[in-house]
């Protein structure tokens, strides 16, 4: 768990830093930074409820869903953590981990970021998006065919393995592009 910790919030704890160095350069206000910290957290592990989801709503028969309703109802949450740390591999059938899901998220983002002078949902979003690319990445670089069965879970045609390079390093520059319009938007 430490290691899913340390990948998903050193990327979104070097955006703070970012933008923080260049809002304090233009004197943005306070409560950006504020609003800034508290999105970015939320959008950090929002998408892991969809491992909820998976247990207790797609397959609640499965004796690790059951195993994590018991936990849940008794208030074990170190237990449900480590059950999740050692399930959450199996998980390939999840609602936010999917390339739908990642096209809808990136229309939403950009409606956002285009529409709302507002840091916190931006916040959230960018988090949100780096959260999936996060995995998509470390996925990426442990085993190219785990990444492709849940990105492309429940479709009969997958992207091929040699064009996941490409699929990710398009979401890279378009999260970039977010990162910008982000720092911009309290210039």
């Amino acid at each position: 768990m430490r290691q899913e910790l340390r990948h998903h919030l050193l990327p979104l704890l070097g955006i703070f830093i970012l933008v923080s160095i260049v809002w304090i350069i233009y004197k943005v206000s306070p409560i950006n930074f504020v609003a800034l910290f508290f999105g970015l957290a939320i959008g950090a592990f929002a998408l892991d409820t969809d491992h909820f989801i998976y247990w207790f709503f797609l397959y609640p028969n499965l004796d690790e869903s059951q195993q994590a309703k018991i936990f849940l109802t008794n208030k074990k949450y170190k237990k449900l953590l480590k059950l999740l740390e050692n399930t959450h591999k199996n998980h390939t059938s999840l609602v936010f981990h999917h390339y739908f899901f990642q096209a809808i998220l990136l229309l939403i983002t950009f409606f956002v970021f285009t529409s709302t002078t507002s840091v916190f949902p931006k916040a959230i979003l960018l988090a949100l998006n780096i959260h999936l690319l996060v995995d998509e990445i470390v996925d990426f670089r442990v085993d190219k065919k785990h990444l492709q069965d849940w990105l492309f879970a429940r479709e009969e045609k997958q992207l091929a393995l040699n064009s996941l390079t490409y699929y990710i390093g398009t979401f890279v520059l378009v999260n970039v592009v977010y990162l910008f319009i982000l720092i911009n938007s309290k210039l």
